[in-house]
């Protein structure tokens, strides 16, 4: 997923409730069967075409399925089939991809069905597609598909903000020849398309809970997956029962080297969900989560950066104490990388380069990295992630903390010593006291060379909503990446995914464009990867980002919890997770 503008701690922790529920004879009891799970921040949208962020991500993935899911237990990673019967076939040409649809596969109940089982069929993948293009939705997931499949551009001209068009327009290269299979054909070959179609925003939606919402699907869930919503406090928790209509999908009984010596295949072949629901609440506090987990009514938690030290001893390895209370530590690295934006059409910052060249070496990221990760974060060296096909770790970043340097650059920037310069806005992505004492950290660095910083608070919704609508001046933003490829990281830095695509920083280069055009169809190789070199050299000279580092995460869970393991990408693990009484 993942996901635009990734939240910080998104993660959390799960807890231990004491909801009653169905007894199941191959899962742990009912008491204590129901996972909580904190949220840092506010859901933003429930909708699978306007999902793209990890708070709202981490519910809509447990509800909405899509064609197919990454392999649980594999890495390198691997796509297999979800709703999907089997892997496409495409033609020699790459551009028609034909995929047979399972039967039998039921949606959760909803008023749009009139009280009658609603199932699966080919065309509600067109018509989620459809939204993505529709104007009135506000896609996030547009750029997937934006000049990519035939007739689809056309679509959107012509449906306009007009939902009857939008409901009987048909597109060319989306077809149901029968209702269980669908045709996708391109307009050039997109070999991403894979992936594309693992992510939320191609989970199938009926056409008539379409009309019959006015296309407006933020606040209901209309899924196939293992879990349904029940209720949902926007203000509080959403609470998700398991789907009895479930179609069934069973724990993988294969794995890699790593699954086998954690004993993670002990439920091979077991059917999911093994959880009896999921309750989400909004827990914007890390200090809240540590509290919890302290106290054994939180069985999983990212630990936080204020308690690493009570964690982890000088050696790196789990405090004895928490051991002792059965206390589990993995260490996992991540595809989450993280930088500070520059608002390339603001007046100030987005007009001056040496502006730019000046925070960029005023910033001491070494630090930023102890004091906010406690070292755990490794700092970036490049704008692709380690574990991307053309990732170099020898590369470096044309920038460094540097104060005369700044000073330097601030002084060519028609400003000495900050004199002239207006106060920038940094814009922090929620209230939490974690995100306030990284702004303050951003603030006194610049302060050291003569900058005022105006720090603004949001809410997460908040924050996205000024992303997508050019608002923001300066802040930190992030990603953790969809799926295992560079025109994955490339493609927040196109024209045309301005917002309300994920370019929230509005650069636009048009040799930048240009090669992205010919790296996005090129299979990995030493062709792919110069031009790679290429586009992170124009980047390194415009700087619209500065980068910060690389996550990796030290989880915390207690041995109740079975079968956890930590992925950017699979992000609909929770139906692989089992609560033991032992």
């Amino acid at each position: 997923m993942l996901k635009y503008l990734i939240h910080f701690a998104i993660l959390g922790a799960f807890c231990i409730a004491t909801f009653s529920g169905c007894r199941r004879n191959d899962q742990a009891t009912s008491d204590g069967n129901i996972l909580q799970v904190p949220l840092s921040s506010e859901i933003s949208t429930l909708d699978p075409a306007r999902s793209y962020d990890t708070i709202s991500g981490s519910v809509v993935y447990q509800a909405y399925e899509q064609l197919y899911e990454y392999h649980y237990l594999k890495r390198p990673y691997v796509l297999i089939p979800l709703l999907a019967e089997s892997m496409p076939e495409v033609d020699k040409s790459g551009l028609r991809y034909s995929i047979k649809i399972k039967k039998n596969i039921q949606y959760h109940d909803d008023p749009s069905f009139k009280g009658v089982p609603r199932f699966v069929k080919a065309q509600d993948f067109i018509t989620q597609i459809k939204r993505l293009a529709f104007i009135p939705t506000h896609s996030n997931g547009w750029w997937l598909f934006e000049n990519k499949i035939k007739g689809l551009d056309t679509f959107v001209k012509e449906a306009g903000n007009d939902l009857s068009k939008f409901t009987s327009l048909p597109i060319q290269g989306l077809q149901t020849p029968d209702d269980h299979t669908l045709i996708i054909e391109l307009r050039e070959p997109f070999p991403q398309l894979m992936y594309v179609l693992a992510m939320s925003f191609v989970s199938p939606i009926p056409m008539e809970s379409v009309t019959f919402y006015n296309n407006l699907l933020d606040d209901v869930m209309i899924g196939t997956g293992p879990f349904r919503m029940e209720k949902w406090n926007k203000l509080g928790n959403l609470k998700m029962t398991r789907f009895a209509a479930y179609h069934g999908s069973s724990y993988p009984s294969q794995g890699d080297r790593y699954s086998n010596e954690n004993k993670l295949l002990q439920d091979a072949g077991k059917k999911l969900p093994f959880l009896d629901g999921i309750n989400f609440h909004i827990m914007k506090e890390s200090q809240t989560r540590w509290l919890n987990f302290r106290a054994k009514k939180i069985d999983f938690l990212v630990i936080p950066k204020d308690n690493y030290d009570s964690a982890i001893d000088p050696s790196g390895q789990l405090n004895r104490d928490l051991v002792n209370e059965k206390i589990d530590l993995e260490i996992a690295p991540t595809k989450t990388y993280w930088w500070l934006s520059f608002n390339c059409n603001d007046p100030v910052l987005g007009k001056n380069l040496n502006l730019r060249k000046a925070i960029a070496h005023a910033v001491d990221i070494d630090r930023y990295i102890k004091v906010f990760t406690n070292n755990i974060g490794q700092k970036a060296n490049s704008i692709y992630p380690p574990g991307i096909p053309g990732y170099n770790p020898s590369s470096q970043l044309p920038y460094e903390y540097n104060i005369e340097k700044a000073k330097h650059f601030l002084k060519l920037a028609g400003y000495p010593e900050g004199k002239g310069l207006p106060p920038i806005t940094y814009d922090v992505r929620d209230n939490s006291a974690t995100n306030r004492q990284q702004a303050e950290f951003i603030q006194g660095e610049l302060e050291k060379i003569g900058m005022k910083v105006d720090v603004m608070l949001n809410t997460f919704p908040g924050f996205l909503n000024k992303a997508r609508t050019g608002k923001l001046q300066f802040w930190q933003d992030g990603w953790a990446m969809d799926y295992p490829d560079a025109e994955n990281s490339l493609q927040l830095l196109i024209s045309k995914n301005h917002p309300p695509g994920p370019n929230s920083t509005y650069y636009s280069n048009k040799e930048f464009d240009d090669l992205f055009e010919r790296v996005k169809s090129m299979s990995d190789g030493p062709d792919k990867y110069a031009l790679m070199v290429r586009m992170e050299n124009i980047i390194h000279r415009d700087l619209p980002w500065i980068m910060q580092y690389y996550a990796r995460n030290y989880i915390l869970y207690h041995h109740r919890l079975k079968n956890y393991r930590y992925s950017d990408l699979v992000s609909n693990y929770m139906k692989y997770l089992r609560l033991s009484d032992q």
